[in-house]
């Protein structure tokens, strides 16, 4: 279920859910959204690893993957995971409402489909647009709260969107050779550190826009504003440093960064509306 990357897509939930509050919603109903959240990601991402078992031997990375290591076998794993992401589905409809249920198997199918099954092993645009189903957490989150979509979740999915390519761009470069095994286009296989680092450095600005445009978008404060500004700041610098060092080290620095960098905005986001909601 790749539980540590579907815990960093549960950071943006929360939050969003306490925005489109105006305050912290039910414990019930935070608990509600983050169980049927994980199962519905951690079935993707199991989609992900049978639909990948004939790769996942050739990289370091993922050799030790269940699959690879025959701990299940594909026929197990394949009712696992749909197991799961019907559980999520129905859960999400049960507990919290009907939208953030087709939000969250949406993602899930984008992910399988979009991503995994078509642009993964055709295109170097794959992990830009395949990024769409990790943005999606913050519009299931608004969703749980208000039964609807509105401009805020929208910028936040933006922001994580664009924050993707430079995120995963930076262990693609450490993991380029492992990349390149298995036939699998990351840009910097295809284009190189140097072109990847330009192109990171692009999007964390633009990373930085979208954090910015929310303050108004949302009604936001100082305290989120300061820190955007700041945090912002630190993307677009340690992307300069890959692309004017290239070399892993820089890149993975970014990489942690950009960890760091998600769960600090979200846990301002959060801040800043519950200091200004009176909570």
């Amino acid at each position: 279920m790749k539980l540590r990357v579907v815990e960093l897509l549960l950071v943006t939930t929360v939050p969003t859910m306490i925005v489109a509050e105006e305050g912290l919603p039910s414990v019930v109903l935070i608990l509600s959204t983050l169980l049927g959240g994980t199962f519905a990601a951690g079935g993707a991402n199991a989609i992900n690893m049978f639909i990948d078992r004939d790769i996942d031997p050739l990289m370091e990375r993922t050799k030790n993957r269940p699959l690879v290591t025959g701990i299940l076998n594909p026929a197990e794993a394949l009712i696992f995971a749909i197991t799961i992401e019907a559980f999520a589905f129905l859960w999400l409809w049960l507990t919290v409402n009907l939208l953030s249920a087709v939000l969250a198997v949406g993602a899930c199918l984008f992910y399988v489909f979009i991503y995994s099954l078509w642009l993964k092993r055709t295109s170097s645009s794959n992990i830009v647009i395949g990024g769409a189903a990790g943005a999606a957490p913050v519009l299931i989150g608004w969703s749980a709260v208000e039964n609807s979509l509105d401009w805020p979740p929208f910028i936040l999915f933006a922001l994580i969107f664009l924050w993707t390519p430079p995120h995963f761009w930076a262990l693609a470069i450490r993991y380029r050779d492992d990349y390149s095994s298995a036939k699998i286009p990351m840009l910097p296989v295809v284009a190189g550190p140097e072109f990847t680092g330009s192109k990171m450095v692009l999007y964390s600005m633009e990373v930085w826009a979208a954090s910015l445009i929310f303050t108004p978008v949302a009604g936001m404060g100082v305290i989120y504003l300061c820190s955007a500004l700041v945090l912002g700041a630190l993307f677009v610098y340690f992307s300069l440093q890959v692309r004017y060092r290239q070399t892993e080290q820089a890149a993975m620095r970014l990489f942690g960064f950009s960890i760091t960098y998600l769960t600090l905005l979200f846990l301002v986001i959060a801040i800043d509306e519950l200091v200004r909601s009176g909570f």
